[in-house]
């Protein structure tokens, strides 16, 4: 059976995005197995993750995450903003729409608007800016494994969860490190490794993904380490509300700590419609340019 699936990029993080409608109910394939194969970078489309998108009504839609490896994910906040593009796009939408994902961390709303800085050429909505209300930010206890990476006594770490884990780690320089190995000691987390600057409200950061791997931006990565860059003291704070610019190998976000409301955060950032794929649900997973 072949479907057509789209492809959508947030700073580099990218996504497949799948209409389940098109699917028949009876001839639901093994998603983890179709999330691999698809998702491969040597014989499939490539990607970090397959988003199953199942609308309930005009505003509201289920959303699925399987990661690059076929495990499942709770959240993410690239793949939400490309998520609410791709209803975005079937839309037709101009100007400001708002939406709620129901996600396996809860309920998250998203605005969506046209990229102003492609408004000139953008005719169909293939760049947009969405905002996503990310949800609460919880401490939790640090990974299994955790005292095996070795980090020194006085080095900043925090383990948080924003709906998903994370494991915070302040650095000097996030060039430095080699993420890879320390990542895949604790594969269970996200670990992020951040540095302060360049600017006064501005944190450099680096992302290895829970089954994913090293990726160029990560939404809720990027939520966790601006909270803890806050908690720490990295960044000047402009009162109860805290904007925070993430630096990203893939691009820039924006986080506002203590939004919308006092213990939550908000992720601000773009995404971009790549393009369509005809594809296979089952092997061999032959994929075509739309």
């Amino acid at each position: 059976m072949t479907v057509r699936i789209d492809k959508y990029d947030a700073l580099g993080n990218d996504f497949l995005v799948l209409d389940t409608s098109h699917v028949p109910q009876d001839a639901a394939p093994d998603w983890p197995a179709v999330a691999r194969a698809w998702c491969s970078r040597n014989t499939g489309i490539g990607a970090d993750g397959l988003l199953l998108l199942t609308r309930s009504n005009d505003v509201e839609a289920r959303m699925q995450l399987l990661n690059s490896d076929g495990s499942a994910a709770e959240m993410s906040g690239n793949g939400a903003r490309c998520f609410a593009h791709a209803l975005y796009r079937a839309d037709a939408a101009r100007g400001e729409r708002s939406y709620r994902l129901i996600t396996d961390a809860g309920v998250r709303a998203v605005t969506v608007g046209a990229n102003s800085a492609d408004a000139a050429t953008d005719q169909v909505g293939d760049s947009v800016v969405a905002s996503v209300d990310m949800g609460e930010v919880q401490r939790i206890d640090e990974p299994a494994g955790w005292s095996s990476i070795g980090a020194h006594p006085d080095r900043p770490v925090m383990h948080l969860s924003v709906g998903n884990p994370h494991t915070v780690v302040g650095v000097e320089d996030v060039g430095l490190v080699d993420l890879l190995a320390l990542g895949r000691k604790v594969p269970q987390v996200n670990l992020e490794i951040v540095a302060p600057g360049p600017e006064r409200n501005g944190i450099t950061m680096r992302v290895h993904e829970r089954g994913a791997g090293i990726t160029q931006a990560c939404g809720t990565g990027a939520c966790a380490s601006a909270w803890a860059a806050v908690w720490w003291g990295l960044v000047a704070q402009s009162g109860e509300r805290t904007e925070v610019v993430v630096h990203m190998p893939g691009g820039d976000a924006v986080v506002m700590v203590n939004a919308p409301t006092v213990g939550r955060t908000t992720l601000t950032g773009t995404s971009r419609f790549v393009a369509s794929f005809d594809a296979e649900l089952e092997p061999p997973h032959r994929t075509t340019p739309r």
